[in-house]
């Protein structure tokens, strides 16, 4: 199976099943020198793990992380990380059904139709566990780039009807709150209506908006390896994501160009660095600081560069198709049949995926910030 890595030079590669023994991954290019250890990875894994609330699927796992390799006396020696979790929770006989028919909603069919056999124990490599690997990947990336000064977070924006209201943000609710959500009354209306779909044996869909600060602008390459277009594939490749925004998104489509543009201003009086590329004191970043904008449109990307600015993308999530109803499908031989799923489904996907959208968008920024590296000479002289 080709698609299972995702990187230039912070390369990952996730590895593992539902029900197999394990998942892992192992990263690639991470720098030597960065201080890491197990409770790291694991403060992000807490974020995603299964059986922590009732609008989450009741499969109890503790998803301990194990690193196995790429770390020594608590840094990072340049050398492939490698990491574990072991599945502890199996209930394999809940899939038995699977293997001779297709789920609507589900990969069943289309994994079948590429590959002429599939793991159908709770979904595979399709299921939502193999985002494990993307999750530990993901969380050297963040911390890497804590080191840097850029912060990565994302949250719950919207679940079904629900939408938070932006002046009641508050960044600790997005990790206390079930609903991932940062507003409170939101997230209380998003619970009651969850609640509801529960009884009526349905799921709910959602939004998952995250936010990057500290970028400087020039990350990105022009034409096929625009920042927003990586950033657009990492997040699609979360399952269940069905749709991404950049900035205003598709809102600019009923917009005059007037009202889309961002208008760039000065600052430079407030800038006090010498902006002479020549200078021992030059940096990319602090010299174009005194460049901002009004406003923040394009979601802080432009020509598929970052242009400085916060950068926002937003994420459209579809209902879990795992629900209690009777459905209609058909099974191996073509039959028309009715079915009802059984096992532990999440009746949202969107509160445990925030973290994996957080960790997806943060290995992208990481790796064009090292693709960024080499895209001047006095970067070159910098280093060398």
């Amino acid at each position: 199976m080709a698609g299972s890595s995702f990187g230039t030079i912070f390369k990952i590669t996730t590895w593992g099943e539902s029900h197999g023994k394990a998942l892992g991954v192992v990263v690639d290019g991470c720098p030597a020198g960065l201080e890491l250890c197990e409770a790291d990875i694991q403060a992000y894994l807490d974020r995603r793990k299964p059986g922590t609330s009732a609008i989450t699927t009741q499969r109890k796992e503790d998803d301990l992380v194990e690193i196995l390799s790429g770390v020594f006396e608590g840094r990072t020696t340049g050398t492939p990380i490698s990491m574990i979790v072991r599945n502890t929770s199996q209930i394999s006989a809940d899939y038995g059904d699977i293997a001779t028919y297709y789920r609507p909603g589900h990969a069943d069919y289309t994994f079948d139709q590429k590959y002429g056999f599939r793991d159908y124990r709770g979904g595979g490599r399709s299921s939502g566990r193999e985002t494990i690997g993307r999750v530990a990947a993901g969380a050297i990336a963040c911390k890497l780039l804590s080191e840097l000064g850029i912060t990565v977070r994302a949250y719950t924006k919207a679940i079904g009807p629900i939408e938070i209201d932006p002046t009641a943000y508050d960044d600790a609710l997005r990790l206390s709150t079930p609903t991932a959500m940062p507003d409170a009354a939101a997230n209380e209306k998003a619970l009651a209506y969850l609640a509801k779909a529960r009884e009526n044996m349905d799921s709910v869909g959602g939004v998952m908006e995250c936010v990057v600060d500290g970028v400087p602008a020039g990350l990105g390459d022009p034409v096929f390896e625009k920042l927003d277009a990586n950033l657009a594939k990492a997040i699609m490749s979360i399952g269940a994501v069905k749709a991404v925004e950049i900035g205003d998104g598709v809102a600019v489509s009923k917009k005059k160009g007037s009202e889309n543009n961002d208008a760039f201003i000065s600052n430079k009086e407030s800038c006090d660095m010498t902006h002479n590329p020549s200078d021992d004191s030059y940096n990319g970043k602090a010299c174009c600081s005194f460049i901002s904008k009004a406003t923040n449109h394009a979601g802080g990307i432009l020509g598929g560069i970052s242009d400085g600015s916060q950068i926002v993308i937003r994420a459209h999530v579809k209902p879990t198709p795992s629900i209690y109803q009777p459905q209609h499908t058909v099974n191996q031989q073509g039959e028309e049949i009715e079915i009802q799923i059984k096992g532990r489904h999440d009746p949202i996907v969107v509160p445990r995926a925030v973290v994996v959208m957080e960790c997806m968008t943060a290995l992208t920024v990481v790796d064009a910030l090292m693709m960024n590296a080499t895209a001047k000479m006095e970067n070159l002289k910098r280093i060398y």
